[in-house]
């Protein structure tokens, strides 16, 4: 009698590796999981207290958030090691509604656009089929090309602002970084091998320390424990226009969770199914909700991490549910968030540069498969690839369009999406056959 193997996806590692490589996923999307409360609370006049607030009620949720997205219940969850954070895309929306409404204004978009995310998921859902090889190749070049101003800023230093930005000690401890990831990358095999981004990470930090660019006070300031109470701002409020401009960034985001579920999908040998997707969406919807009710905000897959699993070659969502249940720590004890906060952003730009570029790699090997011979393929992805990098590329471009036109076109993965899907059917004029993944769409579940 044969036992059947168990998906890579699907394995259980023994605790130590869980909690090793689980902790290196925090340290890859820490710096962009804070960015958005201190980006608010900035733009909003917030106090320092409240913007502490804010950072550990992000962290709490979003280890709550991967921890459905991860493990997953009912339609609620892709399964798939997806780490959760605050959208970036939702940024400016938030920023827009919180001048003009007021905060409490913005909890109660973020709700109800959470909540009009799950009604929607079915329906967006269904749209796998417009994504057949030549548009996944795509959008995950992409994915990995506009993440590369997020690996810059950190590599100089993290404020482009900041006379300090860009210094050669930046830049050496950065390229310190690299080489220590490559080393032990190239050097060992297995468990050691897959910790190379960890292990940068630590020597890095250890180099940074030694010369006096890192420091350790906001530990010591930092509170034991502390549990933010839902709703710290007063109740939520809802107003039609808020709600509407927050559920149109989520359909942005949804465009971008579809592209993150393809990519790790095919990173992990797992096809992303229409059931997959709708329950991702859900996923979000739910997350986003929780956050609003817990002074957070729109969550969807960090794709810093996609780069990482390209590396380390770990596979299993139960490392990307650790990362979750770490998450959900640190928001319960800032000490343990400002430690995981001391590592500095020269070094998390070393790491980057790699991991990004495993991204970008990724979505090339996709495109190798993809026939050219015969098809339009080649001017679908030249044209939709230069499109998507255009706003990653030139962020100034689009400073004249309406508000709302922005929140769509500011997003390289949407634009670069959008074009793929109407080129391959203008130009390629075929009936898809199959999904993404090669399942035949009418095996993909309801």
């Amino acid at each position: 009698m044969t036992t059947q193997r168990v998906h890579p996806v699907d394995e259980v590692l023994p605790l130590r590796q869980l909690f090793t490589f689980g902790l290196q996923h925090v340290l890859v999307m820490y710096a962009g999981a804070v960015a958005v409360p201190l980006i608010l609370g900035s733009a909003m006049g917030l106090t320092s207290a409240q913007v502490v607030l804010l950072i550990n009620a992000n962290l709490l949720t979003s280890g709550v958030a991967t921890l459905i997205q991860t493990l997953g219940f009912w339609k609620f969850g892709a399964r798939l090691p997806l780490i959760q954070g605050c959208s970036f895309i939702a940024l400016a929306p938030m920023i827009m509604i919180g001048k003009e409404f007021g905060l409490s204004q913005i909890f109660g978009a973020v709700i109800a656009a959470g909540f009009l995310t799950i009604a929607l998921a079915p329906v967006f859902s269904r749209l796998l089929r417009f994504f057949p090889p030549v548009v996944i190749g795509s959008l995950i070049t992409i994915i990995g090309i506009s993440l590369m101003p997020a690996a810059a800023i950190w590599l100089g230093g993290g404020n482009p602002d900041s006379p300090d930005f860009g210094r050669p000690a930046n830049l050496l401890l950065g390229l310190a970084t690299v080489s220590v990831t490559l080393v032990i990358y190239a050097k060992f095999s297995g468990f050691i091998g897959n910790l190379s981004v960890l292990i940068g990470l630590f020597v890095g930090s250890l180099i940074a320390a030694a010369c006096g660019m890192t420091h350790f006070n906001r530990v010591s300031e930092a509170a034991w424990f502390e549990l933010s109470a839902p709703m710290a701002f007063g109740a939520p409020e809802f107003s039609l226009v808020p709600i509407l401009i927050m559920t149109l960034a989520m359909l942005v985001i949804m465009a971008e969770t579809t592209g993150n579920c393809l990519a790790i999908g095919k990173l992990v040998g797992k096809p992303t199914t229409q059931q997959t997707l709708g329950n991702a969406f859900r996923a979000d919807g739910l997350s986003t909700m929780l956050g609003g009710l817990f002074n957070s905000f729109p969550y969807n897959a960090f794709t810093q991490n996609t780069g990482l699993i390209a590396l380390s070659s770990i596979k299993s969502r139960f490392v990307v549910a650790a990362a979750g249940a770490i998450m959900v720590l640190m928001g319960l004890f800032p000490k343990l968030g400002a430690l995981i906060a001391a590592v500095p952003t020269p070094v998390l730009g070393g790491c980057a540069i790699v991991m990004f570029g495993m991204t970008t790699v990724a979505g090339i090997q996709e495109l190798s498969r993809v026939q050219f011979e015969g098809t339009r393929n080649a001017i679908i992805i030249a044209v939709s690839v230069s499109v998507g990098v255009l706003p990653m590329s030139f962020p100034a471009l689009f400073e004249h369009v309406g508000p709302t036109l922005k929140l769509v076109l500011d997003s390289g993965i949407f634009l670069g999406a959008i074009t793929a899907i109407l080129l391959n059917v203008l130009l390629n004029k075929q009936k898809p056959s199959t999904d993404a993944v090669g399942a035949s769409t009418a095996e993909l579940a309801d």
